[in-house]
């Protein structure tokens, strides 16, 4: 199981990859009338659930956890919440990158944490190490870790088309 665990986890992150390097033929592949956002979130979503299925194959739960868990936890989905909150579905899935015109927020967290959705979701991977092997945690972080990589370099000039 442990391999098969592996690439579950690290699943999504091709997929990420090719949509933010090459956008403008995800926007094609979605067709005229279809937001490239939303089905991003909503493929994304089935890949969230197949890490979750991963760590969940190789976790062993126990109860209570330990007292890190709390805060880590807690404070990393406050900031993936908070993201979603103000970027909105189209912000959080790519919405610039295929077109969209996404205003630019400066809002806590943003202009305090970078990359704060990316760092609220290693936190909350990090608060599980006392139920998941530490393997999966680091392979799921560099995923993480790669996309703020990728994501840091931005050209304009390859943002997508909209279908008209």
């Amino acid at each position: 199981m442990g391999i098969l665990a592996g690439i579950g986890v690290l699943v999504p992150f091709p997929f990420y990859y090719l949509l933010w390097t090459y956008p403008q033929s995800w926007v094609n592949l979605c067709g005229k009338g279809r937001d490239p956002s939303k089905v991003m979130a909503l493929v994304s979503h089935f890949f969230k659930l197949l890490q979750f299925i991963s760590l969940f194959s190789v976790s062993s739960l126990s109860w209570p956890p330990p007292l890190y868990f709390w805060p880590l936890f807690a404070f990393g989905q406050f900031l993936n919440f908070r993201v979603y909150q103000l970027l909105g579905e189209s912000g959080t899935y790519y919405g610039v990158r295929f077109g969209k015109n996404i205003p630019w927020v400066t809002e806590f967290p943003f202009g305090y944490i970078k990359d704060p959705q990316y760092v609220g979701s290693i936190m909350s991977l990090v608060a599980c190490l006392s139920w998941v092997p530490f393997q999966y945690i680091l392979l799921w972080s560099l995923g993480y870790l790669l996309m703020i990589r990728i994501e840091s370099t931005e050209n304009p000039a390859t943002r997508a088309k909209p279908l008209s």
